[in-house]
């Protein structure tokens, strides 16, 4: 079976960035009862995050905006950010435009009628009988999935295809909304976009920094109300429920036990960890259930200081940052998200 393998893979954020005291001064401004309760008082403090990228200037936020204007602003700074980020992948796996073959866009921020992969196959000159995949709504869970969908691609013949995902997670705040949920999302989420091209093993390309060796999806029953979307007139309404880490302590020995097994590899065959870092609880579920270390998660606690939570997209800085550092061997890419869901993808840095 052809073997997939990722070429480049580089990773952006839009150009304005805020403390997190910063936002949190104004989440306190916004919500002043909320940031009076108790149980919600050290939500900032606690998720160790110290600055985030937004899609807007932090004053930008403080006035009321429509769900139009917001996602017009979503489709305006998305072209913009993964068109940059989307060439520079295609130019750093050693290939031309014209050779991309199909294209996968994930995002769950905003909506685009022609989807995103559609912009991005007319303003950089790729092949217009290239294959499209949207993915919309895979929220978390959605950078592992999509780059298994590509890799997917690739197994059932494409020679090159372009991986992008695309998070503005500012833009569905909304300043109405008193619920713990909002409050929590504001301390955690942020804004950033990747770019991937994933190969087969016979194209003449850059050099492969990473092969793609197969992936496992798990979807829970009756577990919609974990996280996800509740669609209101001023836009899209976080809904979130303390049971995440839990789920995480519950599924992810055994999830991560089936897909070792049906790939043939044992646990001790693993050297790098890209762990999609939802928050400080999460990855410290996933530390407990799967005995790591800080150190097998570094990147992780790395990017989730520096970036927050970019929902698909976070789990691409992590692997980002791992191949950076010139890690070797075999490994996981592991993220959960709405559904509730859970994706694994077997890796192995070259």
């Amino acid at each position: 079976m052809t073997l997939p393998l990722l070429r480049s893979l580089v990773t952006g954020t839009p150009p304005y960035r805020a403390a997190q005291a910063q936002i949190q001064e104004a989440a306190e401004q916004f919500f002043p009862r909320l940031a009076a309760r108790s149980s919600l008082r050290g939500v900032f403090a606690n998720a160790q995050i110290e600055e985030r990228a937004l899609a807007q200037p932090l004053d930008w936020f403080a006035q009321p905006h429509s769900f139009a204007e917001k996602n017009a602003v979503f489709v305006r700074e998305a072209r913009a950010l993964t068109g940059r980020l989307a060439a520079q992948a295609i130019q750093q796996a050693g290939l031309t435009p014209a050779q991309i073959d199909a294209v996968v866009v994930v995002n769950t921020t905003g909506i685009s009628t022609p989807s995103l992969d559609a912009w991005l196959i007319g303003e950089l000159g790729i092949d217009p009988h290239a294959a499209r995949m949207p993915l919309w709504g895979l929220g978390c869970a959605g950078g592992a999935a999509g780059l298994a969908r590509a890799a997917d691609l690739v197994r059932a013949g494409h020679r090159a295809v372009l991986y992008v995902a695309v998070e503005l997670c500012s833009l569905t705040f909304l300043p109405e909304d008193e619920s713990p949920s909002n409050w929590v999302g504001l301390a955690l989420f942020a804004d950033g976009a990747a770019a991937a091209v994933i190969t087969a093993p016979e194209l003449d390309a850059a050099p492969p920094r990473l092969a793609l060796h197969g992936a496992r999806s798990t979807l829970i029953p009756d577990s919609e109300d974990v996280m996800g979307w509740d669609v209101v007139e001023a836009g899209l309404k976080v809904r979130f429920s303390r049971s995440i880490p839990a789920l995480v302590q519950e599924l992810m020995a055994t999830n991560v036990a089936d897909t070792l097994a049906e790939a043939g590899w044992a646990r001790d065959d693993l050297r790098l960890w890209a762990v999609h870092p939802g928050g400080t609880k999460v990855l410290e579920a996933y530390a407990e259930v799967l005995n790591l270390t800080p150190q097998d998660l570094w990147a992780s606690w790395e990017v989730l200081r520096g970036h927050g939570n970019m929902s698909s997209v976070t789990v691409l800085f992590v692997l980002e940052r791992l191949l950076a550092a010139g890690v070797q061997g075999r490994g996981l890419l592991s993220a959960m998200g709405p559904g509730f869901s859970a994706e694994q993808v077997l890796i192995e840095a070259l």
